[in-house]
């Protein structure tokens, strides 16, 4: 009688324990979600409006229906990649369209250019994508972000002098094939409003007397498109929606000044 009631006892001791365990909450395990902005790697809380580097940055951008006589390769920063407008409003892309009116078939450009490059950035670009030319037109517009980071004079002269010499051998070593523009003037924009305006003219003017002197040395064509980008402080509509850029209708201006060049050197 005593075994019998002492295996009853361990039974429902058993049982008890059972009942406990299975009602027992498992443990949670926290994981914290970073979703403040404050952990964000994207959100660096910069101004990046001159910096940006997302955009383009490609030379195989090409279009098998385009079969034109010619190649073009645009070297440069938001100004060649045509920043805030589309593909076909980028001053290449216009020009192309202006010479097409002659007869001269010139292929969808390629590009090697993005937003916020300078010099140093165009050149460490050119050697790794390293373009297969010789090309027809090799076009190049670089230096604003060298002023705007406030890089000196000196570096601009060396670094443009190798970025020339780079267009130089893209286009086969033919000097008349080569292409230099001048840095528009973003001083008279609304993203310059609060800066010292008379400074940032004054900067990009040393900078563009420099390009301007060397590209001449090397008796290459030199498009002054400078004091067409300072009229847009009395026109607004020269001016991209972000405030800073050129408008499709400010690169149209440089289209139709560097046209005639160009049609000259294809015809």
């Amino acid at each position: 009688m005593h075994t019998k009631f002492f295996c009853m006892l361990l039974l429902l001791q058993t049982f008890l324990f059972c009942l406990m365990m299975s009602c027992e909450k498992p443990a949670t395990n926290f994981i914290p979600n970073n979703t403040d902005s404050s952990f964000n790697n994207d959100s660096t809380n910069i101004d990046t409006t001159m910096t940006d580097t997302t955009k383009i940055d490609s030379t195989t951008i090409t279009d098998t229906t385009n079969t034109g006589d010619y190649s073009w390769l645009a070297l440069g920063d938001s100004y060649t990649i045509g920043e805030s407008v589309s593909e076909q409003e980028r001053f290449p892309a216009q020009t192309i369209l202006l010479v097409k009116n002659d007869g001269i078939l010139i292929k969808q450009p390629q590009y090697i250019a993005t937003t916020g490059w300078t010099t140093l950035n165009l050149l460490d670009a050119i050697a790794k994508q390293n373009p297969q030319g010789p090309f027809d037109v090799v076009s190049l517009l670089i230096g604003v972000n060298d002023q705007y980071q406030h890089f000196d004079t000196g570096g601009y002269r060396i670094h443009f002098t190798q970025c020339l010499n780079n267009a130089i051998a893209l286009a086969g070593n033919k000097r008349e094939h080569v292409f230099v523009l001048s840095i528009p003037d973003y001083s008279v924009t609304p993203f310059a409003q609060n800066s010292d305006t008379a400074q940032i003219r004054k900067e990009l003017d040393e900078f563009n007397a420099i390009n301007k002197s060397i590209t001449l040395s090397y008796n290459i064509s030199y498009t002054d498109i400078t004091p067409f980008t300072r009229e847009a402080k009395n026109d607004a509509s020269l001016i991209a929606g972000d405030g800073l850029h050129p408008s499709a209708k400010e690169y149209a201006k440089w289209a139709a000044a560097l046209a005639p060049s160009v049609k000259n050197i294809l015809k």
